[in-house]
């Protein structure tokens, strides 16, 4: 990270400086900060002469020696300032060479044709090294940026495909990479679909381009300020593909280029803001498949449920009044009294088969709002119980535990639901209701109570628990499991479930010692004031 603010920092910021005039950086600073410019420039003036000087006072003439020093310089000179600081040490190097050892001394005349070939010579030597070294200089700095560019960039994919996706957290990370003052993303792009990249003004990209807000274009989020960037006020825009546009106010001055680093970085960060919107648009398109399979498979269950449980009790309440309505046949009053009683049971079953589908659609629809208030077990359980047989029914309830917070409708419903399914399953034995409440009993931190339908079925097994509380999961009467409960009942469980849930309890199953099977629903207790 640190080696990316600096390369940016240098190289970066000493690009747009040189690229103020012409709009394209100067080959002296290609690579070359500006500092280190004027520095190896500094240093071109002032060492080939201190070489000089102290070969004087040294007493030192050896023409070769000195030649060799002053190479030395030049190579140092291209190190620190590039090409043309080296350039000018060699020239002036030679300049020196020929003014303080060659024949004659002191004067700038040569007198030997060869001497004047090595200083030639020395001079391309010399400008050939400073090319060569200014070359690799630039070449590692570029290098050094690239790898400091693509380790920022490694580590930006890894935390963007490991954050929450969200787009501000992405526009923050651009805006601190890019060191500018705020970036706001917006739906849209240029007329006709013309890109508009980094290193063009928004301002020249077409005449349609400035007119209209930016609410025009539909924000999707901003980063740097609480307000988003205008297109007004935008000092950039850039285009990352046909469908994105990202203002940008800071970095360099309107109409000029951002630096070479930053265009490859918006590049860069462009692919992962599409892939980013691209993952959303995945997730939001597999959730809408979820719920479009669901309420497939809900409305195939209904059909089920029409075709069968529905036509049943039909097919008897019809066979029973074709059969009173034949006047050519007398029925004794007991014939007449089953006939009616097979009337009154279809009808009851399907009514409570009605009233499981109506109450697992508004489950399913989320529209359960229930009406909390303090009640008491033994309160629910008379209109709970109606139309069950009481002969297999013990309930042995407390009477005074104290009340839970509950739905009157949706907390008889539930009881009704367990009590009928645990007589489906239990049909030799007792169903036993009890309550309880006190130290250990506890929903979410809060104080809770527990009631228990019993039953000493044939139990279920601990792989089909889970499937017992989904919708429509009744199996056929060849499909059991253990000793023969079959799994699920189709609705019953499942309204109970939702309407303990929606109470803000919960709906458990466990093994009944000794075999069975209990059902157990425990309620937070009611903190409010008593009626």
């Amino acid at each position: 990270m640190a080696a990316v603010e600096s390369a940016r920092g240098g190289a970066g910021r000493s690009g747009q400086a040189g690229s103020a005039g012409s709009g394209t950086a100067r080959p002296e600073l290609q690579g070359i900060g500006r500092s280190r410019f004027v520095v190896g420039m500094a240093l071109a003036v002032v060492l080939p002469p201190a070489v000089e000087v102290l070969v004087t006072l040294a007493g030192y003439r050896n023409f070769a020696i000195i030649m060799l020093l002053h190479l030395a310089v030049a190579v140092a000179v291209a190190a620190i300032g590039g090409f043309w600081p080296a350039v000018v040490a060699a020239v002036l190097g030679t300049t020196l060479l020929n003014y303080f050892s060659a024949d004659p001394v002191g004067t700038l005349s040569i007198a030997d044709p060869s001497t004047l070939f090595t200083l030639l010579v020395f001079l391309a030597v010399a400008c050939s090294v400073a090319l060569a070294v200014g070359l690799a200089t630039r070449r590692a700095q570029e290098a050094a940026r690239s790898g400091a560019e693509a380790t920022a960039l490694s580590e930006l994919a890894l935390r963007i495909l490991s954050s929450d996706g969200s787009l501000e957290s992405f526009l923050e990370k651009v805006r601190s990479r890019l060191d500018v003052d705020a970036v706001t993303l917006v739906a849209g792009g240029p007329p006709g679909g013309r890109r508009v990249g980094p290193d063009r003004p928004a301002a020249g990209s077409g005449p349609d381009w400035g007119r209209g807000s930016i609410t025009e274009w539909a924000v999707l989020a901003s980063a740097g300020t609480s307000a988003p960037v205008t297109r007004a006020a935008a000092d950039h825009a850039v285009v990352v593909d046909s469908r994105y546009t990202l203002l940008i106010n800071g970095g360099p001055p309107a109409g000029q280029a951002f630096s070479g680093q930053h265009q490859r970085m918006l590049a860069a960060f462009g692919a992962f803001l599409v892939a980013i919107l691209e993952r959303r648009q995945l997730v939001a398109s597999m959730q809408d498949n979820q719920r479009l399979s669901e309420g497939n498979k809900m409305r195939t269950s209904i059909l089920r449920a029409v075709s069968h449980d529905l036509r049943t009790p039909l097919a008897g309440i019809k066979l029973a009044v074709s059969s009173l309505r034949q006047e050519d046949v007398r029925f004794s009053p007991e014939d007449e009294r089953e006939l009616l009683a097979t009337i009154e049971d279809s009808a009851d079953r399907l009514d409570h088969l009605i009233g499981n589908l109506l109450d697992m659609s508004r489950i399913t629809a989320d529209s359960v709002n229930p009406l909390l208030r303090g009640l008491g077990w033994a309160e629910v359980l008379p209109d709970a119980l109606r139309g069950l047989p009481a002969a297999r029914i013990r309930v042995e309830v407390p009477p005074n535990l104290p009340r839970v917070e509950a739905d009157a409708g949706m907390l008889e419903r539930v009881v009704a639901n367990l009590v009928e399914n645990a007589l489906k399953y239990a049909p030799e034995a007792d169903v036993v209701l009890t309550a309880r409440a006190g130290e250990g009993i506890a929903l979410a931190g809060r104080p809770a109570s527990e009631f228990r339908v019993v039953d000493r079925g044939s139990g279920v097994a601990p792989a089909a628990v889970l499937d017992m509380f989904q919708p429509f999961q009744r199996l056929n009467d060849s499909q059991r499991t253990g000793g023969g409960r079959t799994v699920g009942i189709g609705l019953g469980l499942a309204v109970a479930n939702g309407f303990t849930e929606a109470m803000g309890g919960t709906l458990a199953a466990e093994p009944t010692p000794g075999g069975g099977l209990t059902m157990v629903v425990t309620l937070p207790l009611w903190e409010g004031p008593l009626p």
